[in-house]
């Protein structure tokens, strides 16, 4: 193998550009507008930083947060000071380090679009905007939006879910999350260097009834709208059954990120996923153990066996989780009464926050503690309501 093409400059194709170029691979990316503004909050976990100390360890504006406010209409609020605090940057300033880390690294950097891709042989031509190119390997980081129907996940209307924000002049040092009746999703306050991020995340509403939402929020909570910069997106949320047959890699490509779908069903936590998916698919690129018809099966299998399998649960769990009702109140009201009451709940509420706390083990570690108190019985019949006790994901 001689070229690579990364097509996407995002986190997950910035990622991978990294990692093969700095092994001596040939690496080419292409991205139309390299660091770009999201609406999404743009939160490192301690998952992350942990895992990849350079996203702390780096000169690039950013906050550790250390408290969070979570509150439920009708539920009241819970403070939660974060053990392993929230890193948040502004996208833009991220995915802006992230690609000067790749090109440092060796990785040439092509400013255009790819209109086009066709399979040639053992490679690839790609048509961009500044003519052709050719790759003998494709790593597919085009985002949710990807315009390429050849590779990459293919979602349907289920498999989404929209964001709308504003970047809102302030400061502050919590973060704040608002669960709404009756609605799959939530409304997040994350203050980043310079302004705040105010935004909101669900399924099953129109865009313009999400920020119909989202701006009744912010009018009661008097954060105001003047010179606030109004930013929409859709993110993968894929439903349970799509999992099985996401298309996340294929002869001669591999998808990475929200390209491959690889996105938090229940929080659309993707900045983990992107940059976790482009080491992985580096790894599977550079393993000489797989040969070029073997690597998508290798990738597709390191996948599952690191998170997959459990976003896939994630999925399962989600509708309940944000709509599903429990003793005459909803599942998001009793998670807030949970927090306030139980230290047990809240130490799981911090490791869920740092993405330590995996989806498929929340029912055994809350169960395993479980020592009979009133409080505790009655969060042990919540728990058989929410998490199923039989998974139907098999790892």
């Amino acid at each position: 193998m001689k070229t690579v093409a990364v097509l996407g400059g995002g986190p997950a194709g910035a990622s991978a550009a990294e990692r093969l170029a700095r092994a001596g691979l040939n690496t080419i990316l292409f991205d139309e507008k390299l660091a770009w503004e999201k609406p999404c909050g743009g939160g490192i976990t301690y998952k992350a930083y942990d895992q990849y100390p350079y996203l702390l360890n780096n000169d690039t504006p950013k906050k550790l947060i250390h408290e969070t406010v979570v509150n439920a209409t009708g539920a009241g609020e819970a403070k939660m000071t974060l053990t392993q605090p929230l890193l948040i940057y502004s996208r833009f300033d991220l995915n802006r380090m992230l690609l000067e880390r790749a090109e440092r690294a060796g990785a040439a950097i092509e400013q255009t679009r790819v209109l086009g891709i066709e399979r040639q042989n053992e490679g690839w031509r790609l048509r961009t905007r500044n003519g052709t190119a050719e790759a003998d390997f494709l790593i597919v980081a085009t985002g949710a939006r990807n315009p390429l129907r050849e590779v990459g996940t293919q979602l349907s209307a289920g498999d989404t879910m929209s964001t709308a924000g504003y970047f809102v002049p302030g400061a502050r040092e919590r973060i704040d999350i608002q669960f709404l009746p009756n609605f799959e999703g939530y409304i997040w306050v994350f203050p980043r260097c310079g302004h705040l991020s105010v935004g909101i995340g669900g399924k099953g509403e129109p865009a313009h009834a999400m920020r119909a939402r989202l701006e009744a929020y912010m009018d009661q909570q008097g954060i105001s709208r003047k010179d606030a910069v109004f930013y929409s997106h859709a993110l993968p949320s894929l439903e349970t059954r799509s999992w099985s047959r996401n298309r996340v890699s294929g002869r001669g490509w591999l998808a990475v990120g929200d390209a491959g779908g690889l996105v938090d069903p229940i929080t659309g936590e993707g900045l983990y996923y992107a940059i976790r998916s482009g080491d992985l698919a580096s790894q599977v690129l550079l393993n000489d153990v797989h040969d070029l018809a073997d690597k998508a099966l290798a990738y597709r299998d390191a996948l599952a066996r690191e998170f997959a399998h459990d976003l896939e649960f994630a999925a399962m769990l989600a509708r309940r989780v944000f709509v599903g009702r429990f003793v005459f109140r909803s599942v998001p009201q009793r998670m807030v009464q949970f927090m306030q009451r139980s230290p047990r709940f809240r130490d799981l509420m911090q490791d869920l926050f740092a993405g330590t706390q995996p989806y498929l083990s929340l029912r055994a570690r809350l169960m395993k503690g479980l020592n009979g108190t009133l409080q505790e019985v009655f969060m042990q019949f919540f728990l058989e309501r929410v998490i199923p006790g039989q998974s139907r994901v098999i790892p």
